[in-house]
């Protein structure tokens, strides 16, 4: 229920205080990011995998599992960003929903990730679905809080980075565990499951952590809008619709080779062993990454830094089709460069996000950073569920056959011009529209002042 827009808003209590948090506090914030890591990329890279070549379900019917899973998040996300910003418990609101969210996030990622030996395609979709609605009421709170903690423009980019180089930490784990015990026999505590019980274990206990050491951020609504005047002011919102339109380019263009990263390296590398090692390495080098974004988004401006990194990674991008097979060091060179390049799609567009946020504070009197982040959040999953839901079809109306470990020659080059050609197009296009950002530093400094003297 919304109230009229002259209606003032509570304000959080115990929020923070605006010169800054502390680094321990800021750590704090971003441990739940190792955990949550894990219902991302293995998610989208190992689920698919697992269900596919170890359970034998059909590469078709596990795409339209995962894709009915992201339609049914069309719907979840702009609810739970519209709760996220009307939600005020004493506690807070961000602190809150992410608090509650956690429990059903922890059990929904466990039964995903330690099916029976017999699951079907309902399992994968029914728990996919509760998971979905899990972490969709985790994310939401816990980036709008992220969002609201600093309010300069270079601050928003320190807590990001810590966040994101938290969540490759995570996401390095999320790899290594299924890799080290294996996963490629549904029987018995695989390599998946242990990672569904690290998951079922530190999601509620690393939360924790954050919530009781974490203040909830301080609030500059000045009022209420309403339903209508709310998506009036996020339409005409210019800087997010240019950021969000080139942010899901560019999640088609990361989320297309994450989802067949695997099968590039077995199939059309004949790699099947160093699977596990490019893909923990090529998170390795994201890490290193996330400082080197932070150093750049300094020199350059945000949207400047962003833009030569995805032009650097269509370069590196490039020759991959072309490599001939069992082209481990090549490959690991791609893999270097790439996930290097990674740091930056990880760190900076949140912190663009956080801006242009301030854009319709400004404007609108509310600070709705729930509302922005359910957009956000459902342009990471459409994109990504572009790439399992069109792109596995379309390999098997080529002819590949994950099961089989091989294809066809048309198959497997298929595979290739879509794990690296198609991305390097989406890449492209979103270089052409932030290339011109309107919102650099000063115009963020003038906006934060207009907001701050309301």
């Amino acid at each position: 229920m919304t109230t009229p827009s002259n209606v003032a808003a509570p304000t959080s209590t115990r929020s923070a205080p605006e010169p800054g948090l502390a680094l321990s506090q800021i750590i704090a914030y971003a441990l739940p990011a190792i955990p949550l890591a894990a219902l991302t990329l293995p998610l989208y890279v190992l689920v698919p995998t697992f269900y596919t070549e170890t359970l034998g379900l059909s590469l078709a019917s596990v795409g339209f599992a995962l894709l009915l899973v992201r339609i049914f998040d069309a719907v979840n996300d702009p609810l739970i960003g519209w709760a996220a910003d009307r939600f005020r418990p004493r506690f807070g609101r961000r602190r809150s929903l992410f608090a509650l969210s956690l429990p059903l996030t922890a059990l929904a990622a466990f039964m995903l990730f330690w099916p029976p030996v017999d699951a079907t395609v309902l399992w994968l979709a029914a728990w996919g679905l509760m998971l979905s609605l899990g972490y969709t009421a985790a994310l939401i709170p816990f980036s709008a809080w992220g969002a609201e903690l600093a309010t300069d423009y270079h601050g928003r980019s320190r807590i990001t980075a810590w966040r994101e180089g938290l969540t490759l930490v995570g996401t390095l784990i999320a790899i290594g565990l299924p890799f080290t015990i294996g996963f490629d026999q549904a029987e018995g505590l695989h390599g998946l499951a242990v990672l569904g019980l690290v998951v079922l274990v530190a999601l509620p206990l690393l939360g924790a952590v954050a919530v009781f050491s974490t203040p909830e951020p301080a609030e500059h609504s000045r009022m209420r809008v309403n339903l209508k005047s709310g998506l009036s002011h996020l339409i005409g919102n210019r800087p997010f619709v240019r950021l969000i339109v080139a942010f899901f380019l560019n999640g088609l263009a990361n989320g297309i080779p994450a989802t067949l990263f695997l099968y590039f390296v077995s199939a059309r590398l004949g790699l099947p062993d160093a699977r596990g090692p490019l893909l923990f390495f090529y998170f390795l080098c994201a890490i290193a990454g996330v400082p080197l974004a932070t150093w750049a988004a300094r020199r350059f401006g945000k949207h400047r830094a962003w833009c030569y990194a995805m032009l650097a990674a269509c370069v590196a991008f490039a020759p991959a089709p072309l490599l001939p097979e069992g082209s481990l060091i090549a490959f690991a060179v791609i893999c270097a460069v790439t996930g290097l390049l990674l740091g930056f799609d990880l760190s900076i567009p949140p912190a663009i996000q956080a801006d242009v946020i301030d854009v319709d504070t400004a404007a609108s009197g509310e600070q709705r950073s729930g509302t922005y982040f359910a957009a956000w959040s459902l342009a990471t999953k459409l994109s990504l569920a572009g790439g399992v839901g069109v792109v596995f079809p379309a390999l098997a109306a080529f002819g590949f056959d994950p099961a089989a470990g091989s294809g066809s020659g048309k198959g497997l080059m298929a595979l290739a011009i879509a794990y690296a050609w198609i991305p390097i197009a989406f890449k492209l296009a979103s270089i052409a529209i932030m290339w011109n950002f309107p919102l650099d530093e000063a115009a963020q400094k003038s906006l934060r002042s207009r907001i701050e003297a309301s």
